[in-house]
């Protein structure tokens, strides 16, 4: 039986160096769940490696976690990737790793701390996750396509760091899954504002606990799993985004 199901697919955790510190596993997991999301997705900035923590912390609580990453391509783009297995998530980072140079300064940039699920600190990493891959848009959407994974063009309607930001408009053709709003800006106006043909979402973008599920989108499904949410963007089998 389909029905809605609440969804916030645009998480950072304390391993992204602009987040929080609080940004725990735990405390993630604890918050959506007490805000009522039925699915979240962890999107750490080129990086998956917090991602099996806050699926741990989740799964005690009866929340579903997607694996995800928010990547940052050659033009200084940021794009999310979703999928369905964490295995895909870590040779999406392994690809990741591989183009991401330069080493991050704690001082300049913030901590980049890996956790487990009762949030205590197992390591820091040490790469600059807050930079730019060598990979282009493209090259990065057909990565994350190989992988089995979303594509999603993230918070559009920002000036910094977005596909619309940093190009000024969107490559014809260009095989995205959808584009994704900020809390900022509300579906009504974001309908009005941008008429390409790719599905719109909302997702908080949080950094901070206070921002989860500032911004969040509705699906109408069967479901609470990654490939529902694929055919809800794809309207397909009377599945749909309800906001």
């Amino acid at each position: 039986m389909l029905r809605p199901v609440r969804t916030d697919l645009h998480l950072h955790t304390c391993l992204s160096p602009c987040a929080a510190l609080q940004m725990s596993p735990r405390k993630i997991a604890a918050l959506a769940k007490e805000k009522a999301i039925d699915i979240i997705a962890i999107c750490d900035h080129n990086s998956a490696e917090n991602i099996p923590a806050v699926i741990e912390a989740g799964r005690k609580l009866s929340l579903k976690v997607i694996p995800g990453m928010e990547v940052t391509t050659r033009e200084e783009v940021h794009l999310l990737a979703l999928f369905s297995k964490l295995e895909s998530a870590f040779e999406l980072q392994e690809k990741i790793y591989a183009h991401l140079p330069g080493e991050n300064n704690p001082d300049l940039y913030g901590w980049q701390i890996v956790a487990n699920e009762n949030d205590e600190v197992l390591s820091f990493n040490q790469r600059l996750l807050i930079g730019a891959t060598t990979l282009t848009l493209e090259e990065t959407i057909q990565l994350i396509h190989s992988l089995g994974g979303l594509a999603i063009a993230s918070h559009i309607d920002r000036q910094g760091f977005s596909l619309l930001g940093q190009l000024g408009f969107i490559p014809p053709g260009l095989p995205l899954d959808a584009l994704e709003i900020s809390p900022r800006l509300s579906f009504e106006e974001a309908k009005k504002k941008f008429t390409y043909s790719y599905p719109l979402v909302a997702f908080s973008d949080a950094h901070k606990p206070e921002e989860i599920g500032a911004a969040t989108t509705s699906f109408f499904v069967a479901d609470l799993i990654f490939e529902e949410i694929v055919m809800a963007l794809k309207g397909q089998g009377g599945r749909k985004i309800l906001n």
